[in-house]
């Protein structure tokens, strides 16, 4: 009679916190940067206003979707205002072909350590059946420079929602306006900043900005702009 076969070994144990090889590690995130249509003048606004909260100049602020219907999106993009969108997803976004021959959508993926707890989502996704969110935004318009005779960028806002920032979503903005700068042969892309945004200024110094320290903002509105409606040249 032949002697039966040995029992199998035992199992090995799994190590303490083994990963599975099919587990995903971290939790990613994927972000896209589009063109703004009337359709998000609704998300533009709360940006906006979000905006002048953080700047300490809701006093300031009177903007409304109204106005901002009737003065943005009236020429092609980039010959006029233009404004590009900052969205999050922890879905995919479709690798499609852009509906607007003007600016193909950049995409990215990140691998966060831990998700993002945003409680004001609701307030900023344009669709309620996907998870899409919009996360910030930029506006910018085109500006003149007599001394390099070339036409630049002025950055009027840039602007990442709290949840957002220190993630590197501020960059892809400011990138995907210079690199559309670069794209079309302009000098160069300006903005200004809050003198006491610390934060702020070094983020833009590490992004290869010069600060002109030199330089002051001067601007006429409001009443001291519509009293030159009366002067005589």
């Amino acid at each position: 009679m032949a002697a039966a076969a040995p029992p199998p070994p035992p199992t090995a144990a799994p190590e303490p916190n083994m990963v599975p090889q099919t587990s995903p590690i971290g939790h990613p995130l994927f972000s896209r940067i589009r063109l703004a249509t009337p359709l998000d003048v609704p998300f533009i606004h709360k940006l906006i206003h979000q905006m002048a909260v953080f700047e300490r100049l809701t006093h300031l602020f009177s903007a409304t979707e109204s106005n901002l219907s009737s003065t943005l999106f009236t020429s092609p993009p980039f010959k006029s205002f233009t404004v590009f969108l900052l969205e999050v997803s922890r879905s995919p976004f479709p690798a499609t072909t852009t509906s607007s021959p003007d600016f193909a959508p950049l995409l990215k993926t990140h691998n966060l350590h831990l998700p993002i707890e945003d409680p004001e989502s609701y307030n900023f996704t344009p669709d309620m059946l996907n998870d899409v969110v919009v996360a910030g935004f930029v506006l910018f318009f085109p500006n003149y420079s007599s001394f390099l005779a070339k036409p630049g960028f002025y950055i009027e806002d840039i602007f990442v929602r709290e949840p957002y920032r220190r993630r590197g979503f501020g960059s892809m903005l400011l990138t995907a306006v210079a690199k559309q700068a670069v794209k079309m042969g302009y000098g160069r892309v300006e903005w200004v900043v809050l003198d006491w945004n610390a934060n702020a200024i070094k983020f833009y110094e590490q992004m290869g900005a010069q600060i002109l320290q030199e330089w002051r903002v001067c601007r006429l509105a409001g009443d001291a702009l519509l009293a030159f409606d009366n002067v005589n040249i």
